[in-house]
Order: structure tokens, then C-alpha cells, then sequence
């Protein structure tokens, strides 16, 4: 039988109650790979905590990623369609689920860390603004500094969540945060610092798009923005001419490339990796720039470019939301309160402060 909730375990407890974590950081010591992160061998948090009895650090993490806030919010975050009406087209919150099966897929075939995996799988995207790459791009012309999304998402772990405390991570997962986009760039670049430090970050970063390509081609065909005898030869031919197949043959080459190549760093063969530029570059010009996609974004950015400029004309509206202690640059809390907005938030803000209200009698 279990213990009883909230009975503290005696100094004088069995040694089995006392060493779950630890019996868990044997087992993956003697199970996973020598290219495996161990929970025991974590470089450890900006601030030192004591270790629970039940969960190793990278559960710990895991768990703290999706109790936060900012991943609940990812649920009204744009993918790619904005604010769809269907059902079944995917949000931020569906799209770092399927990275995370696909990612834990890969680690646990090739007997790396599938806690420190999934961690970092599920905590990649908590910085995305509302309504995707639209967002993204707005925010990096209007704030001085810029913006990146995954630059985002280490901040809102380290400092925003938890009204300024952040959720204190460990660095492993903190890193596979910082390192798992790529834009338009190499899958896998040739540059070792611009990989994650973990085998299982780098396996998130190639998760990332295999889950991306596949499911923003699935919405896309969905939606009628494409038709599959449009999808380029090579994609069909290499990848596969179904959904379920394009991930199996992405996923199987990941895992055996990996192998081949002694774990020196998550690997794609040349073949595959060339299929999936073309889908990329087929996705970047019928979907994410088509002028049907542009038509909308044009749409956001006015939307995001009015609130920013509004807020930055009245802090108290900003700090009466946003408690974050010792941050006083004005410009950079505006740009994380616009960040955090769902599009449905900001939607409904803009018509609150934008547009004229029906009036109601006294």
C-alpha cells in the first residue's frame, strides 16, 4: 500500500521508501546508453535545490513545464491558421505533444533520457506569441532588442512564470529550450555550438520539424491551401504519399543514421534530409507566405503593433497584469505581455480598447 498523503517519512523509513529517485537514477545508469544525460550527472539549477525522494530532476522539470501557465495558454496559440474554426486543425499545445511523442519515439530507441526528452519537448514553444510566425516577426521589428520565440521560452521559464520566480530548471533542459529552432536554417548544422549540449536536445530540434512539416501539410491539405498532387516528387517519393508514412520513414532514419554513426551527434542521411528542405521550402511558399496566410498575418500585425504601442502609452494598464519583480524596462515587460497573449486575448483586447462598445443603460 502506498503512504498516506502528507505523512513525512521518518529518518528511521526502509531504505525503499527512501531511494525511489535513487533506485530510478540506477536503472537509467545501467540501461541507457553511455551518450545518455543521467538525472544523477545534471549540471544542476540557477538555484540549488533539495531533491525530492520520488522524481529525478528532469521529471521534476517535466512536471513543472505543464502544471505552468504558459504551457495551458499554448492551447488558443496559433500554429499556422489563425484562430481556426475546425476542430482538428493543430495549435501550439497539439504541436508540442506530437514533438514530444516523436521525440521520445526516437530517445527511447536509441536508449537516451526519455524524461529530459520530453521535458524539453514539452517547455520548446512556451514563448510564442500569439498568432505564430506573424507574431514573431512583428515583435522582433517593433521591440529594440528583437525577438526570437526560443529566446522567449527560456525567459518565461527562468523569470516570468511564477510571478518572477521562473520554474528554475535544470541546465540541460534549459539548453535544448534555447537551441531547438532552426527557421529556415540546417536541420542539423555543422556549427557544434549552435547544437544542443544533450543528444536528447538535439533530438528535439530534428522532432521539432519532422512534427511541423507533416502536420502543417496535413492542415494545410485539410484546408484546401494545397492539393497533394502539388507535393513536390522528391517529398513523395523519399518521404512517403501518406502522413503516417512521411513520419515513419523521417523517424526510422533519424534512429538508424544515429547508429551508424556511433551517437557522435543525432544524424538524418543525406537523401532524407534533402526530401525534407524541398517540403520546407514547399510549406514556406504555398502555406506560410501564400497571400492568403500574408492577407491574414497583415491582419495581426496591425493588431499586435496597435496593443504594443498602446501599452507602452499606459504602463499601469501592463503592470496591473504583469507583477514581475526587478524588471523595470519598460519596453521589454510590454513585449513579454504581448508575447503571452493567446490570439483569442489579444483579439478580444484590441476590440475592447480599438473598437466602439455597444452601450449599456445605467
Amino acid at each position: 500500500m502506498g503512504r498516506p498523503v502528507g505523512v513525512r517519512i521518518p529518518p528511521s523509513a526502509p531504505p525503499s521508501l527512501m531511494t525511489i529517485r535513487k533506485q530510478t537514477e540506477e536503472i537509467e545508469a545501467r540501461t541507457l546508453h553511455p551518450r545518455a544525460t543521467l538525472s544523477s550527472r545534471s549540471r544542476g539549477r540557477p538555484r540549488r535545490e533539495k531533491e525530492g525522494i520520488i522524481r529525478t530532476c528532469f521529471q521534476r522539470d517535466r512536471d513543472r513545464i505543464i502544471h505552468s501557465k504558459a504551457f495551458r495558454r499554448l492551447k488558443h496559440k496559433t500554429q499556422v491558421f489563425l484562430a481556426p474554426r475546425g476542430d482538428h486543425y493543430r495549435t501550439r499545445l497539439t504541436h508540442v505533444l506530437e514533438v514530444s511523442q516523436i521525440a521520445r519515439t526516437i530517445a527511447r530507441a536509441l536508449r537516451l533520457n526519455e524524461d529530459l526528452t520530453e521535458a524539453i519537448a514539452l517547455g520548446h514553444d512556451l514563448g510564442h506569441t500569439p498568432f505564430g510566425h506573424a507574431g514573431e516577426s512583428v515583435l522582433g521589428e517593433i521591440h529594440p532588442e528583437g525577438f526570437d520565440h526560443f529566446k522567449q521560452s527560456l525567459r518565461v521559464v527562468d523569470f516570468l512564470e511564477k510571478g518572477g520566480k521562473g520554474l528554475n530548471l535544470t541546465h540541460e533542459v534549459r539548453n535544448g529550450i534555447l537551441t531547438h529552432s532552426k527557421g529556415k536554417g540546417t536541420i542539423i548544422p555543422e556549427d557544434r555550438d549552435a547544437l544542443a549540449s544533450t543528444l536528447e536536445g538535439q533530438v528535439v530540434r530534428v522532432s521539432d520539424i519532422i512534427a511541423y512539416l507533416n502536420h502543417d501539410l496535413d492542415d494545410a491539405l485539410r484546408a484546401g491551401v494545397v492539393r497533394r498532387h502539388e507535393i513536390p516528387r522528391i517529398v513523395t517519393e523519399t518521404l512517403g504519399n501518406t502522413y503516417s508514412k512521411r513520419i515513419d520513414t523521417m523517424v526510422k532514419n533519424v534512429i538508424f543514421e544515429t547508429l551508424d554513426n556511433d551517437y557522435k551527434q543525432i544524424s538524418l542521411s543525406d537523401t532524407v534530409r534533402s526530401a525534407m528542405d524541398a517540403l520546407r521550402d514547399f510549406l514556406y511558399e504555398r502555406v506560410y507566405n501564400s497571400e492568403a496566410t500574408r492577407k491574414e498575418f497583415r491582419k495581426a500585425r496591425k493588431i499586435l503593433s496597435d496593443l504594443y504601442n498602446h501599452f507602452l502609452q499606459h504602463p499601469e494598464e501592463v503592470f496591473r497584469d504583469l507583477r514581475i519583480r526587478g524588471e523595470s524596462d519598460l519596453e521589454r515587460l510590454v513585449c513579454d505581455f504581448i508575447a503571452g497573449m493567446t490570439d483569442r486575448y489579444a483579439l478580444m483586447t484590441y476590440e475592447k480598447l480599438f473598437l466602439p462598445q455597444e452601450w449599456q443603460p445605467l
